[in-house]
């Protein structure tokens, strides 16, 4: 019998990184069960990610809904520790840094069941963060590290992990994205919305950015300066509505919010922009690969590769009126570089390195 693998999943952006993941154990041969935690329960969060993506129906969904991250992580560690020990599959892989990934890290470990990270070795060297909590608990916890850039590994290197069970793979969310960019024409949203003709696109939902109200009054100044100079789309996270509803951000006459997008409407609208103001680290990777100028509100990122060798640059809140007249008068870059490996095997690449793991030949 074929080795089993379980995948946990639980918020949007695991989607993209699993689907490649899932496709190429299942060409492999590998027995596989897929577990989402329900952490995004929202299906414009969730649901339409897996009939977009052609992703299988999860086999388990945990559904264990919002809440403190310390309820969320013991919830899903309760959930799951009942499924490991039915199932004792041979490998747990997980993804990103979401609560559901370092809840499944902790829950499998403790079963003494082997544990694969993809998207390892990432870092923002901000523990404010709570993504750099679960990423630095999943890679200390994980057998195998699969890095999606080479700061990555050397990250990895020097936190004194073993060389032999970091591997440098690629990045499976960019397979995602570039099989299904013929699907992602700028049109396929405009059909359905009224867009301005030319127009920046926003996202914003991190804590940083969005729970404390005195940085968030200040955001929105400066992203209604944007917005005097282009017009700004918004596709409004579920957790970042309440607090922008109370600024008026969402009311003013240039800043044209939207229900969160599916996977391939949400790339169609970045296709078609100007340029991209967030906080989110998929979309700088993304904006890297189509050639979008990214502005990136934080003071870090974890994905330094995306400056070096991308379009994304950081930006303070002070400085980004500024920051985006200076793009918009370079307009788009013609040429530009992108990550080693960002090449749309990313999915192979991990399914060799997993199937070698489990002694799997097929």
């Amino acid at each position: 019998m074929s080795p089993s693998v379980v995948h946990v999943t639980g918020a949007r952006p695991n989607f993209p990184k699993a689907a490649p993941v899932i496709s190429a154990l299942a060409a492999g041969g590998i027995r596989q069960k897929i577990v989402h935690t329900g952490q995004h329960y929202d299906d414009r969060m969730s649901a339409v990610f897996f009939e977009q993506l052609s992703l299988p129906k999860p086999d388990i969904n945990l559904g264990v809904g919002s809440g403190t991250h310390a309820h969320q992580t013991a919830s899903i560690m309760m959930h799951l520790e009942d499924l490991l020990v039915a199932e004792r599959p041979d490998l747990v892989v997980v993804y990103g840094d979401v609560n559901s990934t370092v809840a499944a890290s902790l829950t499998a470990a403790k079963l003494c069941i082997p544990l694969a990270h993809v998207e390892a070795g990432l870092r923002s060297f901000d523990n404010t963060m709570p993504e750099e909590v679960n990423r630095l608990v999943t890679d200390r916890l994980s057998d195998l590290l699969l890095a999606t850039s080479p700061d990555a590994v050397a990250h990895l290197g020097r936190e004194g992990t073993p060389a032999h069970r970091i591997h440098l793979v690629g990045n499976p969310m960019i397979d995602t994205l570039l099989r299904h960019l013929d699907a992602t024409a700028p049109s396929r949203v405009s059909e359905h919305v009224r867009l301005p003709e030319r127009f920046a696109v926003a996202t914003l939902h991190r804590p940083g950015n969005i729970d404390d109200a005195v940085e968030l009054d200040k955001i929105v100044r400066a992203i209604t300066e944007v917005a005097e100079m282009l017009p700004l789309v918004l596709p409004v996270h579920p957790r970042s509505r309440v607090h922008l509803e109370r600024t008026g951000l969402l009311d003013h006459p240039h800043v044209h919010p939207l229900e969160p997008l599916g996977y391939l409407e949400f790339i169609s609208l970045v296709r078609g922009s100007e340029l991209v103001i967030t906080d989110s680290g998929g979309v700088q990777e993304e904006t890297t690969v189509l050639g979008i100028p990214c502005l990136t509100l934080r003071p870090n990122t974890e994905r330094p590769v995306t400056i070096t060798h991308g379009t994304n640059r950081l930006t303070k809140t002070a400085q980004l009126a500024e920051d985006v007249r200076v793009q918009l008068s370079k307009g788009r870059p013609s040429t530009w570089p992108v990550p080693p490996l960002w090449d749309g095997r990313a999915g192979e690449r991990i399914g060799s390195v997993i199937g070698a793991f489990l002694g799997h030949t097929g």
